[in-house]
């Protein structure tokens, strides 16, 4: 398979605390990818890295083959939600779709198309309401945030826990966009999530990091949920 992400020799280190440190890990193109673990354990900071908005002390990602750090042709092919600070909050989810679709070369028309895709998963609170990005819930920003990541159909997609501040409703009509991009399309989704339950429905592969390491990399199968679970319980036992 085709490599989309690389990352190689890395280390992040905030005063001398590591909080990240991967020998080589690969993303493959087409793949759902999974990234579990517990707080502090480095998805974010992954994350941060391949998006170039955290410098590792030492190491390399690349994208499609460009360092992320050095070249900015990526983020042509990129979409990423990790956070708030990734919507602009003075807009309306309007706008700012426009505004989105306007850096990726996407037409109304087609822009309009892609949303329709969303219609269940805004359930009427988004479009329409005349309110500001900052007025909306914290689970309706996560809204906008993670559709707008989709807008342009891009090869890579990034969501840090995209399924927190969402209603059971929510989180599984996400599930179900997710799903059907997976399999409809050749883009690579990349998800953090603590929800091991949606994270091993829809992930084929699987990663988990701990104190910023990887220990484990599987591909999933009907047992691949019991895995999970056993190997936190015995984290816990170990504290």
């Amino acid at each position: 398979m085709d490599t989309i992400v690389k990352a190689e020799n890395l280390l992040v280190q905030y005063k001398r605390l590591t909080a990240l440190e991967i020998d080589h890990l690969e993303l493959f193109k087409g793949e759902s990818f999974g990234l579990v673990g517990n707080n502090g354990a480095g998805k974010t900071t992954f994350f941060r890295v391949i998006l170039d908005l955290v410098k590792p002390k030492r190491g390399r990602v690349t994208i499609n083959g460009m360092d992320s750090a050095l070249s900015e042709d990526w983020k042509n092919t990129t979409g990423a939600y990790l956070d708030e600070g990734f919507v602009i909050p003075y807009l309306l989810p309007e706008e700012y779709f426009a505004f989105v679709a306007k850096t990726r070369g996407i037409s109304q028309g087609e822009m309009d198309r892609q949303l329709a895709g969303f219609e269940q998963f805004f359930n009427g609170q988004i479009l329409g309401k005349g309110k500001y990005i900052r007025d909306l819930s914290r689970g309706n920003q996560k809204k906008v945030g993670v559709a707008a990541a989709f807008l342009g159909n891009p090869d890579l997609i990034i969501l840090d826990e995209p399924f927190s501040n969402l209603d059971p409703s929510s989180q599984l009509q996400l599930r179900r966009i997710l799903s059907v991009i997976d399999t409809e399309s050749d883009t690579t989704i990349v998800v953090s999530s603590h929800d091991l339950t949606h994270i091993s429905a829809f992930c084929k592969r699987i990663v988990i990091l701990d104190e910023g390491k990887v220990v484990k990399d599987i591909y999933s199968n009907e047992r691949t949920l019991e895995k999970l679970q056993t190997y936190f319980s015995w984290r816990i036992e170990l504290q």
